[in-house]
């Protein structure tokens, strides 16, 4: 029976979470619905949450993204981003690599072109699909994460994540596959987070299991 409990919401509802007595959860966004800022790009179903809500999940989320900055933020799909996570995107960076990282352009003393005492424009940072952050992660500017990774609470993640890798710590290492190199193959070519929601339901369990032959075949039929 279709009713209103057996439906999965849609990728554009902003508060697809609902408690109990019928209300909204409003610290848990679908992100794409939340999202309207130009610089960021945001998949379906990827979902944040926030102990207090805030007003700009954007500004919340990635602080030193601003409208003018040339690099992006780029989310894939069904990403699940927990509280007080941080993207710390490249209009954060400062000149390191000469005397003195001071930004002078940024207080004035003529136009901000061309000026000495800012850095080029940074790399996008780019999460895959699926990924999981932990509580209190922060990813750093241009750090590229692969498709089903974990990233433990509290890390601090840079450079360029493996598919389904486990990271943790500060700076972030690698913990471990989540799979075996011959698994992660053919999770990378099933792609399930491109399916039509109705075949990811359909396949919940295997989605969520650990039988990547099993799921392999559901993806044929």
């Amino acid at each position: 029976m279709d009713t209103p409990e057996n439906r999965f919401p849609a990728p554009s509802l902003l508060h697809p979470i609902t408690l109990g007595d019928g209300s909204a959860h409003r610290g848990t966004v679908f992100l794409k619905a939340a999202d309207t800022h130009p610089r960021m790009e945001v998949g379906d179903y990827t979902y944040a949450s926030a102990h207090q809500a805030p007003a700009d999940w954007a500004a919340h989320l990635a602080p030193y993204l601003y409208d003018f900055s040339p690099e992006r933020l780029i989310i894939g799909k069904f990403c699940q981003i927990a509280d007080g996570v941080q993207f710390i995107t490249a209009s954060a960076n400062h000149r390191y690599d000469g005397i003195s990282t001071f930004p002078f352009a940024v207080f004035g003393g003529g136009p901000h072109e061309g000026r000495a005492s800012l850095p080029a424009a940074g790399r996008d940072t780019i999460i895959g699909h699926d990924v999981w952050i932990g509580q209190g992660a922060k990813v750093l500017p241009g750090t590229e994460i692969g498709n089903g990774v974990i990233v433990g609470a509290g890390a601090v993640a840079s450079g360029q994540v493996p598919a389904y890798s486990v990271i943790a710590g500060n700076p972030a290492r690698q913990i471990r596959l989540r799979f075996d190199p011959a698994e992660i193959t053919v999770l990378q070519k099933l792609e399930w987070w491109h399916w039509p929601i109705e075949k990811v339901l359909e396949n919940e369990a295997l989605i969520c299991g650990g039988n990547v032959t099993a799921l392999s075949e559901a993806w044929s039929k």
